[in-house]
């Protein structure tokens, strides 16, 4: 089945350049030349990734992106864009993106990106299917991807999801920092490693509301889930 991607690009060349590069490459792309028409598209189709510009009229990229995970948690999105400082590239793996190529770049990079990402996704997806796993008060279905307590259910991202699988399998021991930089994100720099850490915070207070679970930082190391019985 031939993937969808949503391109968001406010330059119609480059746009137009790219979308017809990724179609070489035998995907289906929809580009949209604004946030607000980017948004809309998503809305009424399932795409399998995002590619945004984060410079836009309108809306910018990061707003996009935000408001594309409030709809769809699972889809990845990359931010395709001029900017490279630091503050930027942070606040874009804040927001929950799985990449992101600064312009000009060497456009078979962009696939090999893609289909990484496409590749941890559905790895993601099929990991743990069918199973059911009791952190503290809550349960943690691995193939809804939800965490559940009650009839409150809190649906995570496939990265979230993947980190507290990861976490449970070694609680009371120390997952490293570097084993799950390099499984969940496949790279382990300065900003995938304050991604994880926005993760890591992220699921603390998914759980901050049941005292016999704790995610402690080993310092210098990686986490590690305790579970108080």
């Amino acid at each position: 089945m031939t993937q969808k991607i949503l391109l968001v690009e406010d330059d119609p060349c480059f746009g137009s350049v790219l979308q017809s590069y990724l179609q070489l490459s035998d995907y289906e792309v929809t580009l949209r030349v604004n946030g607000n028409e980017g948004l809309n598209a998503f809305r009424k189709e399932k795409f399998d990734i995002c590619l945004l510009d984060v410079m836009m009229p309108e809306m910018d990229g990061f707003t996009l992106g935000k408001k594309i995970r409030e709809i769809d948690p699972s889809v990845p999105f990359v931010y395709i864009t001029a900017k490279s400082l630091k503050e930027d590239m942070k606040l874009g793996y804040e927001i929950g993106a799985d990449d992101y190529i600064v312009k000009p770049f060497d456009s078979e990079l962009l696939i090999l990106k893609i289909k990484a990402i496409l590749s941890r996704c559905e790895h993601e997806g099929n990991e743990g299917k069918l199973k059911l796993i009791r952190i503290g008060e809550y349960e943690f279905n691995t193939e809804l991807r939800t965490i559940s307590k009650g009839e409150d259910i809190l649906k995570l991202t496939p990265k979230e999801a993947h980190l507290l699988t990861l976490l449970y399998e070694h609680q009371d021991s120390l997952l490293m920092r570097d084993k799950a930089l390099n499984e969940i994100w496949g790279a382990n720099d300065y900003f995938t490693a304050r991604s994880m850490d926005v993760y890591i915070t992220k699921l603390r207070k998914y759980f901050k509301d049941d005292a016999h679970i704790r995610i402690e930082n080993i310092h210098g190391s990686g986490f590690r889930l305790v579970i108080k019985s």
